[in-house]
């Protein structure tokens, strides 16, 4: 099969698909929408980060398309709608990478409140400025969490572990760890030293942090958000550092960023006092992302190899099972979750004359997923009466 890897993801993910006997093609940035549509013809697999968007007309490009694999947290780029309509499985690596979001995060908070940047600015320019007025440790400081989920999670028991006071705020319910307490977003804003954000990508969560929310919160506050560019207005982040509201601030993440390295950048944030700006890396650490690599793509590994989808974001979970000596083939089918769906598959075999030897289906919303292993003597063609059946998203032979 070919594999199609984008926007720099780990050489490990490659390695492990050429390992398996399929042709990889490695391209460092996110193709132009035209280029991508022309290249994605024959792909089999499509490796992604958080840049390139994968639509309904995108995916039409693409009818030998099985699986997507976004190598990060997010999916938000991938409209799973499209995909599960077309039958193309999607996974991505939702714990990889929170240990260096969380590392980042705490390191900015410390070096946000003992002012560290502009300090090395001024040694830099040659100005000696030793004073402890103003700057504080971060032993004692009440955070804030917007986002309690993988990353948040971590991020309160690290941070309780240096002595800070943990609130955290969730549209769900989940359990604190620790002694987490959670808060109404007003009163998190209200009573945090340190404000946090750590939200997903949602249309909702657009636009979520803005004037109001800043005037809420404490004066001197310390901001920051590495969870998506959007859900901050950062031209009322800016007004508010230039007013002294936000003492210090880390942006890890823009409304709108370079496609590549080698274009400009260009923020409302840029040259104020005490923030730290850095490009999207908060998850970008070698350990992160070799982990991501092998992650994501042993799963996709497994959807292709064993029709095993425990990790799909979009598909219902089926786990692979041993291949028993007389099982020779297995069969892959996706289709809406309809009653009589299974009857019709098993009496297609059954009308063929196989054995089937072992069988399991899963549901998800609107899609059911089933995985048919049958004895030997199956003539190979009957996949192609199995893509024939009413409602049928998607059949394959496994192996």
């Amino acid at each position: 099969m070919k594999i199609l890897l984008l926007e720099n993801i780990h050489p490990g993910a490659g390695a492990v698909f050429a390992a398996a006997g399929h042709a990889v093609e490695r391209v460092p940035h996110t193709p132009p929408r035209k280029v991508l549509a022309q290249e994605i013809g024959d792909i089999s697999v499509l490796g992604i980060r958080s840049k390139t968007r994968v639509t309904a007309d995108l995916l039409e490009r693409a009818p030998n398309l099985l699986a997507i694999g976004a190598f990060c947290i997010g999916t938000e780029q991938v409209d799973l709608d499209a995909c599960s309509r077309r039958g193309v499985a999607v996974f991505n690596a939702p714990y990889s990478n929170t240990r260096s979001v969380v590392e980042l995060a705490l390191g900015e908070m410390i070096l946000l409140l003992r002012g560290v940047v502009g300090r090395s600015v001024d040694l830099h320019g040659g100005v000696w400025g030793k004073s402890s007025a103003g700057f504080h440790e971060i032993r004692g400081k009440k955070l804030g969490i917007v986002g309690y989920g993988n990353i948040g999670s971590q991020l309160s028991v690290l941070a309780e572990a240096m002595g800070m006071e943990v609130n955290y705020h969730d549209l769900v319910e989940k359990l604190p760890l620790g002694n987490a307490r959670k808060r109404s977003l007003e009163e998190l804003l209200r009573v945090s030293d340190v404000v946090t954000i750590h939200i997903d990508g949602r249309e909702e969560n657009r636009g979520l942090v803005g004037e109001r929310e800043f005037a809420a919160m404490k004066d001197g506050v310390i901001f920051l958000n590495l969870s998506r560019g959007f859900v901050v207005d950062v031209d009322a982040l800016a007004r508010n550092v230039r007013a002294g509201k936000v003492r210090g601030a880390a942006v890890d993440v823009f409304p709108e960023e370079p496609r590549s390295n080698k274009d400009p950048f260009s923020s409302p944030l840029q040259g104020l006092p005490n923030v730290i700006l850095t490009p999207h890396v908060g998850g970008s650490t070698e350990e992160a992302q070799q982990g991501i690599g092998g992650f994501v793509a042993a799963g996709l590994l497994e959807y292709l190899s064993m029709g095993s989808t425990p990790m799909s974001v979009n598909f219902p979970v089926l786990s692979s099972s041993s291949t028993p000596a007389s099982q020779r083939h297995r069969f892959a089918h996706l289709h809406e979750n309809l009653p009589g769906m299974l009857a019709k598959i098993n009496d297609l075999f059954a009308r063929n004359g196989v054995n089937i030897t072992g069988q399991r289906l899963e549901t998800r919303g609107r899609l059911g997923y089933a995985l048919i292993d049958v004895a030997q003597g199956c003539d190979l063609g009957i996949v192609e009466e199995l893509r024939r059946i009413p409602n049928t998203l998607r059949a394959r032979l496994v192996y």
